[in-house]
């Protein structure tokens, strides 16, 4: 049997046993799945009308949740290509800092301004409302060790590693 996404999804359907028609038929990303119509439903084998029918809901509450996932990824750096080289310093010029600074919302009222601490996108938001600050990235990896190291958590034992 085969152990990927599409099939944890369909056992969450409480449908897999179509799992391996899926895969054999080219459905194993579920990128590959929010494609899925009736036709495609007829190559994998799915004849079953209420089996067909869930499938077909699933397809669309996996499109709405990546429409409204869309803006909650983000990383904190390059990825790096492997066995490449770190990239020195130098090729980080002033026009790519900002595609490297994080940014976070704080509430406006319980924000107070010291040195370098963000820029302001707004000043024209009301009382209450959120405005969006950017942290210069070592600014950022500063503060998650910080906080980090001030709520006990050492990422490289257990729960938050594997290594013994």
């Amino acid at each position: 049997m085969c152990t990927n996404i599409v099939y944890e999804w369909l056992k969450t359907l409480q449908l897999s046993q179509y799992a391996e028609s899926f895969v054999d038929n080219g459905y194993d990303d579920l990128e590959v799945c929010k494609q899925i119509g009736d036709p495609d439903l007829d190559a994998i084998g799915v004849s079953v009308p209420h089996h067909r029918r869930r499938i077909l809901e699933a397809v669309v509450r996996l499109k709405e949740e990546d429409e409204t996932a869309a803006g909650l990824y983000f990383t904190l750096e390059p990825q790096q290509q492997q066995g490449s080289p770190s990239p020195s310093p130098e090729i980080y010029t002033s026009h790519l800092v900002e595609q490297y600074e994080a940014k976070a919302w704080r509430e406006l009222g319980s924000r107070h301004r010291q040195g370098n601490q963000g820029t302001l996108r707004s000043q024209k938001l009301g009382p209450r409302s959120k405005e969006l600050v950017i942290y210069p990235k070592l600014k950022l990896k500063i503060m998650i060790r910080d906080k980090l190291i001030r709520d006990g958590i050492n990422l490289s034992k257990p729960p938050y590693s594997n290594k013994v």
